[in-house]
């Protein structure tokens, strides 16, 4: 995956794709955060990592955007989305709703959870089966349903 940040960089530095160019940096930068706390504790970061690493500059982005709305400058609005929208371009194809729904209950099945205090259990099969794929919050408050009804 870091082969093709910098891949998408050179070529959007060539195309003079200026939003682009700060978006894929900032993820770069990101990155290199993400290997230099890494390797404090002795690890590498994985492309599970980077996933995560993704979804959470999306959130933020997501998060910021939003306010820049309801401030009503749309143009901070806009530029939060367009790197949105860049970003996502890297994860890959998020599951529909049906998917999601079949891949929830195939995991309370897998791990054979019957209460609410299993959560924690069907959440991270799901996170080693679907990183990048899934958004965790919702799946969260759907896993929460199932178990609890």
């Amino acid at each position: 995956m870091r082969e093709e940040f910098n891949t998408q960089l050179k070529t959007a530095m060539k195309a003079g794709d200026k939003r682009r160019v700060d978006t894929l940096r900032m993820v770069n930068a990101a990155l290199k955060d993400k290997d230099i706390e890494a390797r404090g504790q002795g690890k590498t970061v994985s492309d599970d990592d980077i996933l995560a690493l993704l979804q959470k500059l999306i959130k933020s982005r997501q998060e910021s955007a939003e306010i820049y709305e309801k401030a009503g400058r749309t143009d901070l609005s806009t530029q939060e989305r367009e790197e949105i929208a860049i970003i996502q371009s890297f994860l890959p194809k998020a599951l529909s709703p049906a998917e999601a729904e079949a891949a929830i209950a195939a995991a309370i099945a897998e791990t054979g959870a019957s209460s609410v205090k299993d959560m924690g259990k069907v959440i991270g099969a799901l996170k080693s089966k679907y990183a990048g794929r899934m958004d965790f919050g919702a799946a969260s408050a759907a896993v929460k349903a199932k178990l609890s009804g």
